[in-house]
């Protein structure tokens, strides 16, 4: 790489050669602001607090109830009594608890925007427990909430009203992992850090990464089908589990933890559990392909004049960068101000109105620097990006996620936020942000695009001082309609559960709509597990 290209860039980063760091990777932060909400939103009120603690401040503002808050009414599901508390504590002892201290957590979401009323929370140790538990309130017609780590977006990981709080915590031990095909078979309730912690001692890594991983449960990840920051390199966990052990609604045990790759005998049935937010049955243990672990990590921080020239660089980082391109992630300029206004982090490149943080992974440090030497020199002559830093180390690449991770942060301090998660066609991915400052002017005050590019997915935020019916008719439902005018989808990684099970319609045609609900019904024809999600209230 010629030196003079690239002037502009801290020496503390350009150290291509000297900084390298062999095995070095992104660590995803595991914190998350604590936050009120009003409906349709979240206001920052506190700061960082660690994603590990279930507890919530005890200055925090008490969430209203789901029920009170939202149109839904309680299905006729049967009440929790002194026999059935008997029962359970027969199948799980010692792991019933009914402390409403101890409940107050499992029953509201980490957004603090939905809250149940759960009186029980069960924690099994092993998928006869799960299936014993569910057998009996099939029979007596009890309504089940599972719940992995609750780090939800979208309301689905809590009760709508008093469902049985079915906890997979303790459901966390590794079953077996293969050294040669990198086959890892777990239980649901491991926390999806832990298992990279176990898998990278091996020299592999999880083919998902969240911000939330300190906290999240594998088990949620697959059944709200994660997607997070790995999935440009490694696709969805669609074609990355290989099995999945299942309890059903009646207590049947849906044994299918192949280990094998290849598998064309019927019907893909796990395929229908990856995504359904706990609604067709309880994922309790999972089989899932690890790629080996990145010998060579680097980042790269570009600016750009504009949303063609981001589209531009990453069609060419796509074409040069190739088999090494593991994450390209954009943000507009409102971003950057937001993180340097509420966070105090510094740009590390000029002034622009975009930014792209792309980053590779390879197995020979040499291999990749050359690459990402002609691909920076390539972008960097032609004008797509305007200035540009690199980091080759731990530490710097860490500080180069922070400014794409932190955002969420920086909004959640600006003020009340309506945050939305949608899929677009990459060329017309900014143009929703684009029409939606013309639309609402001054009443935000900002209005802001950042997200997977690589993905096609964009998280569009727009804050103001406070709620304000007014502004959110303005917001909904034109997103959606917008979004659905572009065959895109108004849901891209977040899933649906409860606060998007009504706005389905615009991302599935009413037919997929009646086939979801014939496939609810054959495999839990009394509907008790996980109600009020996924499915709109009238399909």
């Amino acid at each position: 790489m010629v030196l003079h290209l690239v002037s502009r860039w801290p020496v503390w980063l350009f150290r291509w050669q000297a900084a390298y760091t062999p095995g070095a990777s992104v660590q995803q932060k595991t914190w998350a602001g604590m936050s009120r909400a009003a409906p349709w939103g979240i206001v920052g009120t506190s700061p960082l607090v660690c994603r590990h603690s279930s507890s919530t401040s005890s200055r925090a503002p008490e969430v209203v109830l789901t029920h009170k808050r939202y149109p839904v009414q309680r299905l006729p599901f049967s009440v929790v009594s002194e026999e059935d508390l008997a029962a359970f504590e027969r199948m799980v002892p010692g792991r019933v608890v009914t402390d409403p201290e101890q409940l107050e957590a499992s029953n509201v979401d980490w957004l603090r925007t939905v809250r149940g009323c759960s009186k029980v929370l069960l924690r099994p140790r092993t998928s006869e427990e799960v299936s014993r538990i569910l057998r009996y309130c099939h029979e007596r017609n009890l309504a089940v909430n599972p719940q992995g780590g609750n780090t939800g977006m979208v309301g689905g990981s809590v009760p709508v009203f008093d469902e049985i709080i079915l906890s997979t915590a303790l459901m966390n031990q590794v079953i077996s992992f293969h050294d040669v095909s990198g086959i890892l078979v777990c239980q649901a309730g491991c926390v999806l850090e832990e298992l990279s912690q176990h898998v990278e001692q091996r020299d592999f890594i999880m083919p998902l990464d969240l911000g939330a991983k300190g906290s999240c449960h594998i088990g949620g990840n697959l059944a709200t089908n994660a997607g997070g920051l790995r999935f440009l390199r490694y696709g969805s966990l669609h074609g990355n589990v290989l099995g999945l052990e299942v309890v059903l609604a009646d207590g049947t045990i849906l044994s299918g933890l192949t280990s094998l790759r290849k598998d064309n005998t019927g019907y893909d049935l796990k395929q229908l559990f990856i995504g359904s937010e706990g609604t067709l049955g309880v994922i309790t243990a999972v089989s899932i392909s690890c790629p080996p672990k990145p010998k060579a990590v680097n980042v790269a921080f570009l600016g750009c004049p504009g949303f063609a020239e981001v589209l531009q660089t990453f069609s060419s980082c796509k074409a040069m960068l190739g088999e090494i391109l593991s994450a390209f992630e954009f943000m507009d300029a409102e971003c950057m101000q937001l993180v340097g206004h509420h966070l105090q982090l510094a740009s590390p490149v000029q002034e622009s109105p975009f930014y792209v943080l792309i980053e590779t992974s390879g197995s020979r440090a040499e291999h990749d620097a050359e690459k990402l030497s002609s691909f920076l020199e390539q972008v960097l002559g032609s004008g797509l990006v305007t200035d540009g830093t690199l980091a080759t180390d731990q530490r710097k690449i860490k500080a180069l996620w922070a400014l794409r991770e932190r955002i969420t942060e920086a909004l959640s301090l600006d003020g009340y936020v309506y945050k939305y998660d949608v899929s677009l066609p990459v060329e017309r991915l900014y143009g929703l942000v684009t029409e939606l400052r013309a639309r609402v002017g001054p009443r935000a005050k900002h209005v802001v695009g950042y997200g997977h590019l690589g993905d096609g997915n964009l998280h569009l935020n727009v804050t103001a001082e406070a709620f304000s019916e007014s502004l959110l008719g303005d917001l909904e439902p034109y997103v959606y309609e917008w979004t659905a005018g572009q065959q895109g989808s108004v849901s891209a990684e977040h899933g649906v559960g409860f606060r998007k099970k009504d706005i389905l319609g615009y991302s599935k045609p009413p037919e997929a709509l009646q086939l979801m609900q014939q496939l609810k019904a054959l495999l839990d024809p009394k509907g008790i597990l996980n109600p009020y999600k996924t499915l709109p209230s009238r399909a």
